[in-house]
């Protein structure tokens, strides 16, 4: 695929089932009220685009978890340029500044792999984490350190998104730049996605971090791009993000992000998750997934060669996505 070029290409002709495809249409109308854009790429062709809402193909979407996803990638891409030496490396490394407490000897030894991983000891409970507390400190990176390794034990799992976040300050504190700009010269730009421009944060307010005004990258008031949330996507560049996975981190033969990289990402293990990628494997069907609040989705299958991008408005407790992919998408898939 050249690095601008979007081909489509007939359901049918791809092995799709296009009366499916139909019966999608009608069901994303009748049941799932907030999605506002949705793209199929089958063997690197778009099989499928509608957009609801008056939204378009040129509308971008804020995409929140789904962010974390791309700190993965950025990530990948910081190691194999030399920026960070390994997964391996201690979180505290990168922040020489900071005074851990020296009893804390779990908050030493936590690395890279275990912020990605979501493996790292959390003093709050799983799935209860006070994300509001930290967009009200003036250092949203020094209050994550004093929480980092305190309860539990190294390897379990807890979803944070401050660690996400602790993950952007390192790729800017390694590459000297925004993970927003590191972005896009490694990775956005080289595949054709949008380029994300600064977003001057006037006030750090519910509305300016995860409402409707959230536009391009927000960061938080030292100005690291927000690791975990607040990024804007169209729903094609979330297509293509997901594509440049699925195509083993080359786009039009070149390299972007290492093969190897993709894989120690996507591998299945016992907590399902990946290198901040959601797995899973039903029926017989392997799949990864970058997923945000609201029903925001870039799902890859491997197997049947397709990436499927869903833009959502955010709502309470939204439809689950997978279950419409694996209905009308996965399953009527050659």
């Amino acid at each position: 695929m050249k690095r601008n070029d979007w081909p489509t290409a007939a359901p049918a002709a791809l092995g799709i089932d296009s009366e499916k495809l139909s019966e999608l249409d009608l069901k994303i109308k009748s049941e799932y009220s907030n999605i506002n854009g949705m793209v199929v790429v089958k063997n690197g062709y778009i099989a499928y685009e509608r957009y609801y809402h008056g939204y378009g193909p040129n509308d971008t979407h804020h995409v929140a978890s789904v962010t974390k996803s791309i700190i993965s990638a950025l990530i990948g891409i910081a190691i194999h340029g030399g920026y960070i030496k390994s997964v391996d490396q201690n979180v505290l490394d990168f922040f020489p500044e900071y005074v851990p407490d020296p009893y804390n000897q779990q908050k030493q030894n936590i690395t890279i792999r275990h912020l990605l991983t979501m493996t790292a000891p959390y003093p709050f409970e799983d799935w209860h984490e006070p994300l509001d507390k930290m967009c009200v400190q003036p250092d949203w990176i020094i209050y994550t350190l004093d929480m980092l390794g305190q309860g539990g034990t190294i390897g379990t799992f807890k979803y944070s998104t401050a660690g996400a976040h602790l993950l952007s300050a390192i790729i800017t504190r390694t590459t000297g730049k925004s993970a927003r700009e590191f972005a896009n010269e490694h990775l956005f730009k080289p595949i054709g996605m949008k380029e994300i421009p600064h977003y001057e944060m006037k006030s750090f307010g519910f509305d300016d971090l995860f409402g409707k005004d959230v536009k391009g990258w927000v960061n938080d008031p030292d100005g690291n791009s927000t690791g975990g949330w607040g990024l804007t996507l169209t729903p094609r560049d979330m297509a293509r993000f997901g594509y440049l996975y699925l195509n083993h981190g080359t786009w039009d033969n070149q390299r972007i992000i290492p093969r190897s990289w993709i894989d120690e990402s996507t591998k299945m293990n016992a907590n399902y998750y990946g290198y901040l990628w959601w797995l899973r494997d039903e029926d017989s069907v392997f799949s990864y997934s970058a997923l945000g609040d609201g029903g925001n989705v870039i799902c890859c299958v491997p197997e049947n060669d397709l990436v499927v991008a869903i833009a959502s408005g955010f709502i309470m407790n939204p439809r689950d996505r997978w279950q419409l992919i694996k209905e009308y998408v996965v399953s009527r898939t050659n």
